[in-house]
């Protein structure tokens, strides 16, 4: 009898490593689920990059509004403005970077004593009310809304209250792709019904 498993991958599967001989097979799910997963791990990266700047000049506007109005005794005008619409900006762009890895906060003790195609079913519909809400209040109502403000300057700052309001089209598009990504990794069988928990970044 041949010592090999018969659950060594075949074409298109792969074997989680850390399961040995006994792992079960998963699926990769083919080019368009590999293609999705590269576009969002680079829109990934990228919010990366965009949030620690926008935080790092976040924290640079506090600073110097402390300094300006302890140390100085003359506030600037500018950073109270700046720092309310940097943190608008920051906090989209960060939720819509949270929903690239189901990072956020779910109630899961009902639906994980559900069976698995049930998961599947819950999962899926959660991720359509998540599509619903991004494409009809964000990117639809927060476009009218940047339409309607368009023309509305801020006195402190080289752009309008419009402009700074795109960032809700922005996030709802980046979340809409995100959400239609996890539903074709679940039912290519590349993506559980519930999201992993790392328990090693939970807080304390």
């Amino acid at each position: 009898m041949s010592s090999k498993s018969a659950v060594e991958p075949g074409d298109g599967e792969a074997v989680d490593p850390g399961q040995g001989v006994a792992a079960r097979r998963r699926p990769t799910g083919g080019p368009i689920v590999a293609g999705l997963e590269a576009v969002r791990k680079l829109i990934d990266r990228i919010l990366i990059v965009v949030c620690v700047v926008i935080f790092a000049v976040l924290v640079f506007v506090v600073s110097w509004q402390v300094f300006s109005r302890q140390v100085l005794s003359s506030p600037a005008s500018w950073t109270e403005e700046s720092a309310r619409y940097l943190f608008v900006v920051l906090a989209l762009l960060g939720a819509a970077l949270v929903f690239s890895e189901r990072g956020h906060i779910a109630v899961e003790v009902l639906v994980a004593r559900f069976s698995e195609p049930l998961q599947r079913v819950v999962a899926v519909f959660v991720e359509a009310m998540i599509i619903f809400f991004a494409v009809y209040v964000m990117i639809f109502g927060g476009y009218e809304v940047a339409l309607n403000a368009w023309n509305q300057n801020i006195s402190t700052m080289p752009v309008t209250v419009g402009q700074i309001y795109l960032v809700l089209p922005i996030a709802g598009a980046l979340i809409t792709l995100f959400s239609v990504s996890h539903i074709v990794g679940m039912f290519a069988g590349t993506e559980e019904p519930l999201p992993d928990v790392d328990e090693n970044n939970q807080g304390i």
